[in-house]
């Protein structure tokens, strides 16, 4: 029997600050399931978002994807279907009503293995696809939730338990508003699945050189379908992706390990340090001596 959603949105709430504590980020026994609260509003963070869904219990978090707004608020989830460069902030916070939120990354594999099993239909040609999408909580969805957090606090049976519920989640995202987006990311099969290996050989290797015509063949694609592909799932250019994560990188090198703009630059692949502060002050804004600044003083 499923509380009203309002109720359940409250219990769910309530048993993350419990397991949290306090403000910050908390992983959690479950990998790849993580909560996040906040007492104040937080400054726009260039960051990765990979295929995962986060859901909003308080507050509200506001998303920047390919110059599209997205916001979440409390009771809302979004689903992220392609690991995308955006820039995330929350938006509403205070100490008396923090933000509350997690996030549970998803599986691919599990998610083709699904599809199967339920033998579903492929998406209609004529809804356009997203890769972000935001959407209402229903009861079901806050169950499965709750019984995470608790097999966290509680620690029996995590092992044996955890898979069954991480598939009833995929089951119900599949089922719900979400489904469509899910379905379109596999419908297409093999042509997605080499992107995403594509993808992930981006991230583990964003520092080497790289073509356009050696990723395409990684892709077994044209250039041409390659680029498109590409686009059509992430929102952006494989090389712009790549440059994405090369800034984003040498941000963190230098706000966390202290390096200076050119050592950075270096190590994320620039031979040039002039062309890395150009780009990086393209996309963060300002150039990184001033942007580390600024952000060591947040």
């Amino acid at each position: 029997m499923f509380f009203p959603i309002s109720d359940a949105k409250k219990a769910l709430s309530e048993m993350v600050l419990d397991y949290s504590r306090k403000e910050g980020d908390h992983e959690t026994p479950i990998s790849g399931l993580t909560l996040h609260v906040r007492n104040a509003p937080t400054e726009p963070l260039h960051c990765i978002y990979t295929l995962s869904l986060a859901v909003v219990l308080q507050g509200a978090k506001l998303l920047s994807y390919e110059d599209q707004l997205h916001q979440s608020t409390a009771g809302q989830s979004m689903l992220t279907t392609f690991d995308l460069p955006v820039i995330s902030h929350v938006s509403e916070a205070t100490r008396h009503n923090p933000f509350v939120a997690l996030v549970l990354k998803l599986d691919y594999t599990l998610i083709l293995q699904v599809c199967a099993e339920l033998n579903l239909s492929k998406p209609p040609r004529d809804i356009r696809y997203q890769p972000i999408s935001t959407q209402d909580v229903d009861e079901g969805l806050y169950d499965a939730l709750g019984r995470l957090i608790k097999m966290c606090a509680q620690g029996k049976f995590l092992d044996s338990l955890y898979p069954l519920v991480e598939k009833e989640i995929v089951i119900r995202l599949l089922d719900g508003p979400h489904g469509l987006h899910l379905r379109h990311l596999v419908s297409s099969g093999a042509p997605n699945a080499h992107i995403l290996k594509v993808v992930t050989w981006l991230k583990q290797n964003f520092t080497q050189s790289v073509g356009m015509d050696a990723l395409a063949d990684q892709a077994h694609m044209s250039a041409s379908t390659f680029r498109q592909r590409f686009r059509a799932l992430t929102g952006t250019s494989p090389l712009q992706y790549q440059k994405t994560l090369r800034l984003q990188e040498a941000r963190d090198q230098m706000l966390m390990n202290g390096l200076d703009a050119t050592q950075a630059s270096s190590l994320v692949g620039y031979e040039s340090a002039s062309q890395f502060s150009r780009e990086y002050s393209r996309l963060f804004g300002m150039p990184p001596q001033k942007d580390i600044q600024r952000l060591r003083t947040v």
